[in-house]
Parts: C-alpha cells; structure tokens; sequence
C-alpha cells in the first residue's frame, strides 16, 4: 500500500523516517515514491487532527469546503488527499460523518454544493443543479488545497455518494488530468453530465446496491439513468479494457466485477451488493442506516487509491 492512505492506527514511525529523507535529500533529488510536492510544502500554519472551515471563490461566488488535515500529516511530507462529494439534500458535514476520510492518513476534503432548482444542494450534471460550473470550482479548489498544504499531486482522489458519485463521475471525464482515481457510490449518472472524454484511462472503483430503489441499479430510462452494468461497461470502453469483465463472489451477496487488461494500468472495479439500498456501504451504523451492509466502502476505497497515481 502507498504511505499515506493507510486507515489511521499504523505507527508514525515509517512517516517521520520519509521526513528524515526529505530533509536530508538535496534540493534537486526526486522525493520517495514518484511523489510531486505542490507549493504549499513547508507551510507549518497548518493544524493536523482538526476538520476546519475554508473558502475559495470560483467563478466570481465565494464556495465554501470542510478540509480535515490528518494527525501524522507533516508540513514537508507530500500527502494524499481525498475529495468526499455529498449528495443530493445533503451537505459537507453531513459527508465527513459518512464516508469516514477524515479517519485516514489522507488530506480529506468535503466540497459543498451549492442549492439548485428545487431549492435542495446538488453537483452539476443533475437535472436539478444550480446553473454553476462545480468542474471550475474542484480546479480552483485544488489549486488553493496544493498552494496552503503540502500535497502529493500525484495522488489526488475523488469519491462521492448518489448525486456526488454522479459528479465524481463527470470529474473522471473531464479532470482525469489532475484526478489519478475516482470511486463513485451509488452514484447517479444523469445524462446531464454530458459528453464523457476523459485525457487519459481512468481508474474506477464502484459500488452500488442492488435495492437501491432511489438510484436503481437497472437503471430509470424516464430519469435517464443507466443501469449500472452499462455505465461500467462504457468505462470499460474507454479504459480500453478487455470486452468480458471477471465476477468474483465475495459472499453474503456481494459480487466483485473487474474489468482487466486496461490500457495504461487503469482498472474498472465494481462491488454490487444484493442487500444494500441507497447507502455508503459500512459494516457498522452510518448517518445513511442503521443496518450494516456486509462491506466497508471506504477501506476498499483508500486500498484502491492506493494502487493509482498520476504519471
């Protein structure tokens, strides 16, 4: 696994030895693991172990954003980050609590969206979105998160639930520059999102459950929303990926479909859970139910970030 995207709980003492080599290295040496120091390293005003508050203007309307800032984090060590997208009616605390980044040893970042037409928060390539550009708005985002924080470019991640596993997925179209990969969860792939062109193979990690009856798995063609083999097969296309996907059975009616032999070692990657609704999957109590699904989304998540980095 990279260091960095570990679940919190592993020792500190392998981080602060990479800090020790950092240090000790000369100014012109390449940092371990391929790693891309933004400008915001050596930037000591940075408080780990705290969720704080952040705004950036994008567009011309100020934005606002939750940024959680892990306990092993060092200001001259570049890190991971990960932007957790709500859904639809929700908001970014309400997506800390439930996708659990900010428990990692990543940067974890919970953008907010802004209140659509039907007067409830929502992503761009909704139906009901509000007449904003959110891909201008990750941009600018990312660019203050790598300018105030020392973050591994290279090892920037997106993920997001229903409405924001929808927009997770207009970003691997359309910010798989600067995005090395995306797991959207129950994600609703409006058409509205438009025209899919990704710069380069994206690797993706989905999950969605079978009884999902607000974003279902067949699809809606009256919303038009595809069924969720489609959209991963779509992925499968443009990963260049081998045509037949490969089902392992996982138990308790979970199946695990990858897509292989993709081009540039990207990977399409999809859990379907025949007892889940419309939930971040988690084998304990979430904001989303009190049931526990038989698989931990975001431990999943983080093991798969950890295979992909930009090159």
């Amino acid at each position: 696994m990279v260091p960095g995207l570990r679940i919190r709980g592993t020792a500190v003492h392998s981080i602060v030895a990479a800090m020790l080599v950092l240090l000790a290295a000369p100014a012109h040496a390449e940092v371990p693991d391929r790693a891309a120091a933004s400008p915001g390293c050596g930037n000591t005003a940075v408080q780990p172990g705290e969720t704080v508050a952040r705004e950036v203007v994008s567009g011309g309307i100020t934005r606002t954003y939750l940024m959680h800032v892990p306990e092993t984090y060092l200001p001259f060590l570049p890190t991971p980050a990960v932007l957790s997208f709500h859904g639809h009616t929700r908001d970014a605390a309400y997506q800390e609590q439930l996708s659990e980044f900010s428990e990692t040893n990543a940067i974890a970042v919970y953008p907010q969206g802004l209140v659509g037409t039907d007067g409830e928060t929502a992503w761009q390539g909704a139906p009901y979105s509000a007449d904003v550009d959110d891909v201008r708005f990750v941009g600018d985002l990312l660019d203050q998160l790598q300018q105030e924080t020392c973050v591994d470019r290279t090892r920037v991640y997106a993920a997001g639930k229903s409405n924001g596993g929808g927009f997770t997925g207009v970003l691997a179209c359309r910010m798989s520059d600067r995005i090395a990969a995306f797991a959207p969860v129950a994600g609703a792939f409006y058409p509205q999102g438009g025209d899919c062109n990704p710069s380069r193979p994206a690797p993706i990690l989905n999950f969605h459950g079978a009884v999902d009856t607000t974003i279902p798995y067949d699809g809606d063609e009256a919303r038009g929303l595809p069924p969720i083999p489609d959209w991963l097969a779509a992925w499968g296309q443009r990963d260049e990926c081998r045509p037949d996907p490969v089902t392992r059975e996982e138990g308790d009616g979970v199946h695990r479909v990858r897509y292989r032999g993709c081009d540039a070692h990207a990977e399409v990657v999809h859990y379907r859970m025949d007892t889940v609704g419309h939930d971040w999957p988690a084998t304990h109590p979430n904001p989303d139910t009190d049931q526990p699904a038989p698989i931990d989304a975001t431990p999943l998540i983080m093991d798969f970030f950890a295979r992909h980095r930009l090159l």
